[in-house]
């Protein structure tokens, strides 16, 4: 980590896959590919296939029990995979681990600490762990300190927040400069004010490492996630950015009110090759499209057309947590 509190890339092998993201070609940081995982005769994980672009901060989405820390075990080395494979900055997690170590960082759900420490004691501790030489050692728990807002703090660890444990957490984390950070529910016993610094941290390190985000928490998503995938029962169901994921979850339902003439309306958008149904109830119409975009370009005008009076429209804008559901039902396993 120099003086930027940027973390440095070091070499890694060559032949490693690219991703795309916002358009560009990005090289894949993690790659799992028919990642399974077997306990008895539960399958945990089914098959996941999986990339994951360097520098971005990746959602990581899925009900309780669905598997998310099942994989990070696995990407982590606390855990063998049944089958398949899986990769970060190009090392397979099972044959190289001891190189896949060194460039990961990782916060469980449950994070422990020696109370009475304090925070630059705890980072100093855990920097020796890895041999970190003094000088290097020395820059990153400063630089670590501030990034997590805990600089010249003398409070034992015993005596800090939740929120300031978990910002000392995720420092601790990136102790060892990783090029991958893996971050296991951070913020799910948090208060609001918690839950946006601990946020507001994980932003900050978007481009300096990748972060691997595993949460059922939406919101949080929405707020630091470039990219998203839902994993349900072993198996993602979706990848994508958020507002990609947004738009296909979406039901394609739009509604419109009108003054009057909603009946002449509805015969009107029933003849458009994009309407599938149309439901009136008085003067506001539920119409049901498969192409949301054209729907929502094309119903202003037909109504136009026709001498009408809009009073309302809704373009069908679909939460994060519409999508969600729609994708994994009511998430029970």
């Amino acid at each position: 980590m120099d003086q930027r509190g940027t973390v440095p890339q070091g070499e890694a092998p060559v032949g490693r896959s690219t991703v795309r993201q916002g358009g560009e070609s990005v090289t894949a940081a993690i790659e799992m590919r028919g990642l399974t995982k077997v306990f008895g005769e539960v399958r945990a994980l089914d098959g996941v296939d999986l990339s994951v672009a360097s520098g971005s901060v990746f959602g990581f989405l899925g009900p309780n029990g669905a598997g998310k820390t099942t994989t990070l075990r696995i990407l982590t080395g606390m855990a063998r995979p049944s089958g398949g494979s899986a990769t970060i900055a190009g090392f397979d997690v099972t044959r190289r681990a001891d190189e896949v170590s060194r460039r990961v960082g990782y916060l469980p759900d449950v994070p422990g600490f020696y109370d009475w420490m304090r925070g630059e004691e705890f980072l100093r501790f855990a920097g020796g762990l890895f041999a970190t030489p003094k000088a290097t050692l020395d820059e990153r728990v400063e630089v670590l300190l501030d990034l997590a807002g805990l600089a010249g703090l003398k409070t034992r660890i015993g005596g800090y927040s939740r929120g300031m444990k978990q910002r000392l957490g995720i420092a601790q984390a990136l102790i060892n400069a990783p090029r991958v950070l893996m971050l296991d529910e951070p913020t799910s016993a948090l208060d609001p004010i918690g839950r946006k610094e601990v946020l507001d941290m994980v932003a900050s390190l978007r481009g300096r490492t990748t972060v691997f985000f595993s949460t059922h928490i939406l919101s949080d998503v929405e707020r630091v996630c470039d990219t998203v995938a839902v994993l349900n029962k072993g198996r993602v169901v979706a990848h994508s950015s958020v507002d990609e994921l947004k738009r296909r979850g979406a039901r394609g339902r739009i509604g419109v009110e009108l003054e009057s003439g909603a009946g002449e309306l509805a015969r009107a958008l029933e003849r458009q090759p994009w309407v599938e149904a149309v439901t009136v109830a008085g003067n506001t119409l539920s119409v049901a499209a498969n192409d949301v975009a054209a729907a929502r370009k094309s119903i202003p005008a037909v109504v136009a057309a026709h001498g009408l009076s809009l009073c309302r429209f809704d373009t069908g804008e679909t939460s994060l947590e519409e999508a969600f559901v729609d994708l994994v039902g009511d998430g029970r396993q």
